[in-house]
């Protein structure tokens, strides 16, 4: 089966014809666009209608869906990227570990910062993306090397 990626949640209606806001949307615009394909509930649906309100994505899609459903696209449809960027869901769930073999733990999630994004780690550390800590990232070994000093020994 093919990775999906969440790029949002079917919303509260907005009027009477089916639109409904984007909950969690995606900063790629274009995943809301009209013709744009959303994968709801497995099935695919294609945007009809698009609009923002009050700074957030309306869409109408070519078929009902229930409210609260995810909103997701195929990995593959993902524009490629640069060398050194990433995607979160690819990051989620790989070993982070410091130059000298320590494990921290694994990413549970990946948080925007006012400066830079940050590593949230599932033993509660937090490192920043800079790269001052984070050496290297591997996705075929599933680690993430990153410098010591960032997390208190012990």
């Amino acid at each position: 089966m093919a990775e999906r990626v969440f790029v949002g949640r079917v919303g509260r209606p907005h009027g009477l014809d089916g639109s409904f806001f984007v909950e969690d949307p995606s900063t790629a615009r274009e995943r809301f666009a009209v013709g744009a394909e959303l994968l709801v509930g497995g099935q695919s649906s294609t945007v009809v209608a698009a609009r923002h309100a009050r700074g957030r994505p309306v869409i109408k899609l070519d078929r009902p869906v229930e409210r609260g459903s995810s909103l997701e696209v195929q990995a593959s449809d993902l524009p490629a990227q640069a060398d050194d960027s990433f995607y979160v869901f690819q990051l989620v769930g790989l070993s982070v570990v410091e130059d000298g073999g320590r494990e921290l733990g694994r990413v549970a999630d990946v948080s925007p910062g006012p400066a830079n994004d940050v590593l949230e780690l599932d033993t509660g550390h937090a490192l920043p993306m800079v790269e001052d800590c984070v050496r290297s990232v591997d996705l075929g070994a599933g680690r993430i090397f990153v410098a010591p000093g960032f997390v208190e020994p012990g």
